[in-house]
């Protein structure tokens, strides 16, 4: 048995220190230039030259930012439930079940993942205008589930797969019907990846510029990408108002993850197969 000597302690402190220092730097920076009072002339200061709520509150009420956070909430929430539930249909399908170009359809899921999405501007533009689906959530959540079941379709594959079939047949024995297989057996054992896959959706939807500023026409239906580009002007930017609307970006992203990483540890032990 391996003894610590102190100076090993002491080194592993002092890199989870450092490790953590330039982790969480870029958030205090964030912070701290939201409550400065003059963000514009501190300079490399570490410290803000005063605090201040001003740039929060212009952020909140006099800009009404809060409106493109419901829109975003709004899109996030659907595509994660979307994305969730297509793609866990989909895994079983190609986990469980022997069709013809079984492999070629997992190799074209693999594939749209290495396509960029700046590619896929124009085509998505002139395919959701034909359908009249432009300056319509419903549409850009519609492309955010596109963008987020390669991935997630491909991470619960391997969920799905490393499920013994034994349970399934011992299920259909009992006179479990598919569905209460799938719902009482299946899905529990599935919802680490469920989880995973919806972190990687949510954070997909929520962070996303490109084409929530292509789509939507309207200054109402804006995500939060979009809206933070309204305190930035052609000359100059108002950096309290973008660092402020900043942390209200970040503070959902940050919630959604600790409430699924409660939920991820519930789902190992529940789901978990003992031998």
């Amino acid at each position: 048995m391996n003894r610590r000597t102190p100076a090993t302690t002491a080194a592993r402190a002092i890199g989870v220190v450092v490790l953590l220092a330039l982790t969480l730097f870029p958030f205090y920076w964030m912070l701290s230039t939201a409550v400065d009072t003059s963000p514009l002339s501190r300079g490399a200061s570490l410290l803000p030259s005063g605090l201040t709520l001003e740039h929060f509150e212009h952020v909140l009420v006099d800009a009404g930012f809060l409106r493109y956070v419901r829109v975003s909430l709004v899109v996030a929430l659907g595509t994660v439930v979307l994305s969730g539930a297509v793609a866990l249909l989909a895994a079983v399908a190609v986990a469980r079940f022997r069709f013809r170009l079984r492999t070629q359809v997992l190799v074209m899921v693999l594939m749209v993942q290495m396509v960029p999405l700046e590619a896929l501007v124009i085509p998505l533009f002139l395919q959701a205008r034909t359908l009249g689906m432009l300056n319509s959530l419903l549409g850009l959540t519609i492309v955010y589930l596109g963008f987020s079941l390669a991935f997630a379709i491909w991470n619960l594959r391997g969920f799905v797969a490393a499920v013994p079939r034994e349970l399934e047949e011992a299920a259909y024995v009992d006179g479990a019907s598919w569905w209460r297989m799938f719902r009482s057996i299946l899905l529990p054992l599935v919802a680490p990846g469920l989880v995973a896959t919806s972190v990687f959706s949510f954070i997909t939807a929520w962070n996303e510029f490109i084409f929530a500023l292509t789509f939507m026409q309207d200054g109402s239906k804006y995500t939060v990408g979009v809206g933070l580009r309204t305190f930035f002007t052609q000359n100059t930017a108002d950096w309290g108002s973008v660092m402020a609307a900043s942390t209200i970006i970040a503070l959902p992203v940050v919630l959604f993850f600790v409430l699924v990483q409660r939920n991820l540890a519930k789902g190992i032990t529940a789901g978990a197969v003992k031998g």
